[in-house]
């Protein structure tokens, strides 16, 4: 989106994703055509062979893949490596080529009017769930997509960077996650894009190199020119194109300032998170699958407080059996040992169901057969992953908890479950921890307001404020036209937060936040002063929320709270705990704006 500015700037708006600071010339890469493929036929004698192209393309695109995959492996790890397992599976997914394949038979077309026309809906479907997760596999659909379709047509990549002769910032309407991991730091200082995601594999792996980034630009790759001289600010998400003087002034003091921040950070690593009047914060991590414990250790984080189980479900076309499942669990409390790991048990349902279940289509999925619903109706995969939970906590660090507990009938139904698999395992003579800490997600507001019957029959409660903030206040944040009333400080869910607080307390168990609130600076006081003993953020939060909580009393953030509990207004509530947190710790917030135009 572009702003005025001031004498000859141009300023573009977008979201910032990789932070940083770089300028140079601007290299605008042509916008994709429509890339239509016409409905060629193709006789019947043909048929067969068009088939076999289609095999032979996926074959060289997977060679491309496993090569891409093996350099971003050597580069940057496995972690990193692991984002494309995701292109790797759509390869493998026997829908897919099927139903291609039935397309050429029945319409009597070509290999690459298929694939495309069957592609195309696939990463259309991914794009309008609700789950921005999902959402963003879209993107890695179009990149197989993309490659694929070159091989049937013996076209060249749409994008090639491998020649750069001069350090440039890449201007593109999008750039595929698998052209970002090949990108050469060495003549590429930054890059825009007009669309994509804070989650998308694209940014991830911008952060992983530590390449400035800015997407959602909307059309940059239309309004920008090459050879235009530009500052790309990937803290605050903006393009200034001819940055005067006084702008360059003002961000080479941005960047001495988050070297400054950075060396801060550094420095809390392996601190506890302590307040000054000795409040001990466990702060633990949010991961989504097995590699993610090398963000964990990397963040200072200690431990695992969401292990999103689901992830291993989705994206194949067989279920995962108990023994992957236990290699899976495992794998991360014995990295992470003896920080404890918190399995969450399948969060399926809603916009996340298995390809291999024909589920009927519901008028409201969110409110539907989803989490600890689905899974004591389908006790076979539940009787899976608890079994393999269990025989995984013989590591002794890992805990579990159920998602979206309604009411203590749920509960129990899950918790009897689980004692008749203790029950399977001893007969078997498999060894388990018997007495693994069990919680309970607190996502829906009856769970709140009935959160002192439930504790007493559980070891501590995580707050899924994501969940809580939608259900509570009847927001789709998704939905444009009221996402501007998805309201975390709203009164009512503060309240309720701390109605959960209070219960865990009385009964004599902890509660924390695995939400997106924990992993905002400015929720921290907020949450501590209502009662939260832990927070679980994404890996790349925990460093900012530990300096904040090392540099704040916890009787101050207990006044903030109290202030918040008797303060009719959402919006008054942000303000307080906005300017509580700038003046505790002005380096996190500490960057310049952009310029108006006067």
């Amino acid at each position: 989106m572009l702003e005025p500015a001031q004498s000859g700037e141009k300023i573009f708006r977008g979201i910032p994703v990789s932070p940083g600071v770089c300028r140079g010339r601007l290299l605008v890469l042509e916008r994709p055509q429509d890339g239509r493929i016409s409905p060629h036929q193709v006789k019947e004698s043909e048929l067969q062979c068009e088939v076999g192209r289609l095999e032979q393309a996926i074959i060289d695109t997977r060679h491309e893949i496993l090569e891409v995959q093996r350099k971003v492996s050597e580069g940057l790890g496995a972690q990193d490596a692991g984002i494309f397992d995701a292109h790797l599976l759509v390869l493998e997914d026997p829908t897919l080529i099927e139903e291609v394949s039935r397309m050429i038979f029945e319409e009597k077309v070509t290999a690459e009017y298929a694939f495309k026309k069957v592609a195309d809906k696939y990463a259309q479907t991914l794009s309008a769930i609700d789950d921005e997760y999902l959402r963003e596999r879209a993107s890695d659909m179009r990149d197989v997509t993309e490659r694929i379709l070159n091989h049937l047509t013996g076209q060249a990549p749409r994008v090639d960077l491998s020649h750069l002769e001069q350090p440039c910032i890449i201007i593109s309407h999008d750039l595929t996650p698998s052209c970002t991991a090949l990108l050469d730091k060495k003549h590429v200082l930054g890059f825009g894009t007009d669309v994509g995601s804070q989650t998308s594999h694209t940014a991830i792996m911008a952060r992983s190199m530590r390449i400035p980034a800015v997407v959602g630009l909307e059309n940059a790759s239309v309004a920008m020119k090459s050879g235009d001289y530009a500052l790309l600010d990937g803290f605050n998400g903006l393009i200034i194109i001819n940055p005067t003087d006084q702008t360059l002034f003002e961000y080479g003091q941005l960047v001495r300032k988050h070297v400054t921040l950075e060396e801060k950070l550094r420095e809390v690593h392996d601190k506890p998170a302590v307040t000054l009047d000795g409040a001990r914060i466990v702060l633990s991590a949010n991961v989504e699958q097995a590699a993610d414990a090398e963000a964990v250790l990397a963040s200072g984080a200690e431990g695992v407080g969401l292990f999103r189980t689901e992830y291993l479900f989705i994206n194949r076309d067989t279920l995962p059996g108990e023994e992957e499942q236990y290699e899976a669990y495992r794998q991360v409390a014995a990295a992470l040992k003896p920080n404890p790991v918190i399995i969450r048990t399948l969060d399926l349902g809603g916009d996340k169901f298995l390809s291999q279940l024909q589920v009927p289509t519901e008028m409201n999925p969110f409110l539907g057969w989803r989490a600890i619903r689905f899974c004591l109706q389908q006790k076979d995969i539940f009787r899976v992953q608890l079994r393999a939970i269990l025989r995984a906590s013989t590591e002794t660090n890992i805990k579990m908890m159920y998602p979206m507990i309604s009411c203590l009938d749920e509960l129990l139904q899950a918790n009897n479950l689980l004692e008749e698999y203790k029950r399977e395992l001893d007969g078997e003579g498999i060894p388990f921890n018997r007495n693994i800490d069990v919680g309970a997600m607190i996502e829906i507001p009856s769970a709140a307001l009935a959160a002192d019957v439930l504790a007493r029959r559980v070891r501590f409660f995580s707050i899924g404020t994501n969940d809580l903030i939608q259900y509570s206040l009847a927001v789709d944040r998704l939905n444009e036209r009221i996402a501007h009333l998805y309201e975390p400080t709203h009164p009512a869910i503060l309240r309720l937060i701390k109605m959960t607080a209070d219960a865990a307390h009385k009964a004599g168990i902890w509660v924390g936040v695995c939400g997106e609130m924990a992993g905002d600076p400015i929720m921290t006081p907020l949450l501590l002063g209502l009662g939260m003993d832990e927070l679980s953020a994404a890996p790349p939060h925990i460093p900012s929320i530990k300096h904040l909580i090392r540099r704040m009393k916890i009787t101050e953030a207990q006044e903030l709270a109290e202030f918040a509990l008797q303060c009719e207004s959402g919006a008054e509530i942000l303000a307080r705990s906005t300017a509580f947190v700038e003046k505790i710790a002005p380096s996190l917030f500490d960057t310049p704006r952009p310029r108006q135009a006067s």
